[in-house]
């Protein structure tokens, strides 16, 4: 079995102090996906402890540090890595981390840890900016599946899908994150072949949510989004046997504004 966990750390030193380490030391995924690391190979490496095999994007263009990167980290062999999602637009901004894994068969899964522009409706090049992101997602996905390999992408696409996927659908109908052109590319996504594993293991909703805002009464009353997914490939999607997210008990146990998306492979 492959036990695989996705989260935004929002920032993995914060996330460590604020009690990530017990949790990881629980799971014990064989792959952790990590959004938003904001940290050094060093830094991270010295968190994580023990022996994992890492790829990591780290932001080096302006406008991006200290608020992105992304990690892919494993107990399995690496044998390849990659750091840019293709458009020369989107070089060292740290938001698109390949990891060829190496399964216990031989086989190969290309692993991703993407973190998505959060756009701005009220903004248009903020917003198009990440519209032109989600269609270099689409172009690579296509590249990556055409040989036949297992992948799986992980992370925080800052994209809520259906009503049921948010709660308070209906006053966010006109801000990013829930917008008609953003929901059609994830309908395109998923009737191109590529599953939604939260949503098949989720039943029908609403949620479970992913991510709640720190202020107020969101966490408690639960209104929250579900913007981070593991969406994997079809014979590697046919392979799972669940995926469930790991809600804190309660407020004050949160490590991050977002919770583990964690999903097992009988692979």
């Amino acid at each position: 079995m492959l036990k695989v966990a996705t989260v935004n750390v929002n920032g993995v030193r914060a996330a460590f102090r604020r009690g990530m380490g017990p949790w990881l030391q629980q799971t014990d995924p064989d792959l952790l996906l990590m959004q938003e690391v904001r940290a050094t190979d060093d830094v991270l490496r010295e968190h994580l402890g023990g022996d994992w095999n890492l790829a990591h994007a780290e932001p080096s263009i302006d406008g991006h540090k200290g608020r992105a990167g992304g990690a892919v980290a494993s107990r399995r062999p690496i044998k390849d890595e990659r750091g840019d999602i293709g458009p020369e637009r989107f070089a060292g901004c740290g938001r698109w981390v390949e990891a060829d894994v190496v399964l216990d068969d031989g086989t190969t899964l290309t692993a991703v840890s993407t973190y998505v522009f959060t756009g701005e409706f009220e903004t248009p090049p903020r917003q198009e900016e990440k519209y032109a992101f989600l269609d270099a997602i689409t172009a690579r996905l296509t590249e990556l599946r055409a040989d036949g390999r297992h992948v799986l992408m992980c992370g925080d696409l800052n994209i809520a899908h259906r009503e049921v996927d948010l709660k308070a659908w209906k006053a966010n109908r006109k801000k990013s994150g829930f917008l008609p052109e953003e929901r059609a590319w994830m309908d395109r996504l998923f009737d191109s072949g590529w599953v939604d594993l939260g949503r098949r293991f989720g039943g029908e909703g609403p949620g479970p949510y992913s991510w709640w805002s720190w202020r107020g009464k969101a966490f408690d009353n639960d209104a929250g989004w579900r913007i981070d997914y593991q969406i994997a490939s079809p014979e590697l999607a046919d392979s799972a046997t669940s995926c469930v997210v790991h809600r804190a008990p309660t407020y004050a146990e949160r490590w991050s504004d977002h919770a583990p998306v964690v999903a097992t492979y009988d692979v």
